[in-house]
């Protein structure tokens, strides 16, 4: 049976590969290499910004997460839902309008181009706090991909991880943000498939074995039936609030998700892209719920050493060995689809916001390219050194991550948007506390009470205000409003 889909694993690869060297061999200036030179088309940046938001947490991570807690589970998928179809509908238009207008390729270098005076530290800073912890969030995605092809084929956990990595440096390495957007588009359709046929097949084996979810969920414990976890008063509010506040992380604060609307080409497009996204959000949660539910029914009274490998145990259980190949892929396709984006992230921020922003370096396209490449092999292999050695779980890792980058950076970009009183200095304070915050919040017990995601973003908002009224915006600053030329030097007075 292994055999059958470790071909079918090895051809996905060749076909991931053979995509990024198609890429490769175009000549690309930097602004191509990072945002795809505003040509690729919106239903495919739609398909690619879910598979990149939706990483090996979702179809190991979320899964597993629901397996262990029952009905509950549920607000994770409607927070972070709602999450997205804000994002889509309310802020995708804009970030495409802002990048234009203001002729940035990352959310750090918007940020710094609204607030000229303070671009300096306003880069600095956020690029910091975006590598950070996109270096872990990065390092979780290597660490689920291990964990799947040890779960298929018993490969040792390193192995699979740095043969994972190879894959996802080489995409990167040769064909940058347009061929990761493109094998994403492939990646993200073999993700829906896994997320939907798996769970109609395990309903048609409960009904066949004449077994009941609900009975399942009834003696699995006694909150595992509950929707709110058997939580009343103030205990359910926290239950609800730690779980839909994934929500919060998706208000454009996420660099990796950004960047797919700022690469749209018009609103035309950007609608037929939040049509698509959409609809790819309430059939993926929807079946992702379902898969959790349905193995605790098939598998009721098991001991599982890692919930968070439930879904290939129930693919390799379930299917015959040429489908279970092709769905097992999936799980790979979402996991390269995330940590692909991820290292353009990193490599954006390095040569983009640092080296040709924050340092000022006159290099040519091709200089830029090469350290966009150079960039890429040299956080791939940090993502791995972080992979093999941190004990966190997928969910936590990408937990932990989603509150120290979206949401301090998700109140900074509402604010801009939607606040003419929101200054520099408030930026930078915005960061600064989020950063903070959420490293002391994760170090401590109080993650346990209330999640980093909730108070992180609200910490920062708080900050942002605050400061943003204590040092308003002077019409001497040099603070960026509505201009529409001229590049970031322009905007700096002093």
């Amino acid at each position: 049976m292994h055999t059958i889909v470790m071909v079918e694993f090895v051809l996905y690869c060749l076909l991931m590969l053979g995509a990024g060297y198609l890429f490769s061999r175009k000549e690309m200036d930097h602004a191509s290499f990072l945002l795809g030179g505003k040509k690729l088309p919106g239903w495919a940046l739609a398909f690619s910004e879910r598979a990149t938001g939706e990483s090996a947490w979702l179809l190991l991570g979320y899964t597993g997460f629901v397996f262990a807690t029952g009905l509950s589970g549920v607000w994770v998928a409607v927070g972070i839902s709602l999450g997205i179809v804000f994002s889509w509908l309310f802020l995708a238009k804009r970030f495409m309008k802002e990048a234009e207008e203001h002729q940035v390729m990352t959310l750090p270098g918007y940020l710094a181009k609204r607030f000229g005076s303070h671009s300096k530290i306003i880069l600095w800073m956020s690029t910091i706090l975006i590598i950070s912890f996109m270096m872990f969030y990065f390092g979780a995605q290597i660490a689920g991909a291990g964990k799947t092809l040890f779960a298929v084929f018993n490969i040792n956990v390193t192995v699979g991880a740095v043969l994972s990595l190879a894959i996802v440096i080489l995409l990167s390495y040769l064909g940058g943000f347009t061929a990761v957007v493109w094998t994403d588009m492939i990646q993200s359709l073999m993700m829906l498939v896994t997320l939907v046929v798996l769970p109609i097949v395990a309903l048609f084996h409960i009904n066949a074995a004449d077994l009941s979810i609900s009975a399942a969920l009834t003696a699995a414990g006694p909150t595992m039936d509950s929707w709110t976890g058997g939580a009343i008063g103030f205990a359910l509010g926290l239950l609800l609030f730690n779980n839909f506040a994934w929500f919060f992380g998706f208000l454009g604060g996420q660099p990796q998700l950004s960047a797919r609307f700022m690469a749209l080409k018009n609103e035309k497009e950007a609608k037929t892209a939040s049509r698509v996204a959409i609809t790819w959000t309430i059939l993926a949660y929807g079946g992702a719920f379902m898969i959790g539910l349905t193995a605790l029914t098939l598998y009721q009274g098991q001991s599982f050493a890692d919930v968070e490998t439930i879904l290939p145990f129930m693919i390799l259980d379930l299917l015959p060995p040429w489908i279970a190949g092709i769905l097992l892929s999936g799980i790979l396709a979402a996991i390269i689809s995330t940590a692909d984006s991820q290292l353009l992230v990193i490599t954006s921020s390095v040569s983009e916001d640092i080296v040709n922003n924050a340092l000022g370096k006159k290099l040519t396209e091709k200089q830029l390219v090469t350290i966009s490449r150079l960039t890429i092999i040299g956080a791939g292999l940090l993502g791995l050194v972080i992979a093999l050695t941190s004990k966190s779980l997928v969910y936590l890792v990408v937990s932990w991550a989603w509150a120290g980058v979206g949401c301090t950076l998700s109140p900074a970009i509402i604010l801009t948007f939607f606040w003419k009183r929101y200054s520099g200095i408030g930026v930078i304070a915005t960061i600064l506390s989020g950063f903070i915050g959420t490293i002391i919040w994760i170090s401590t017990p109080l993650e346990e009470i209330i999640s980093s995601r909730f108070t992180t973003f609200f910490i920062a908002a708080f900050f942002g205000i605050v400061f943003s009224l204590l040092f308003p915006v002077k019409e001497s600053s040099g603070e960026v409003k509505n201009t529409k030329e001229g590049d970031m030097s322009t905007k700096v007075i002093g």
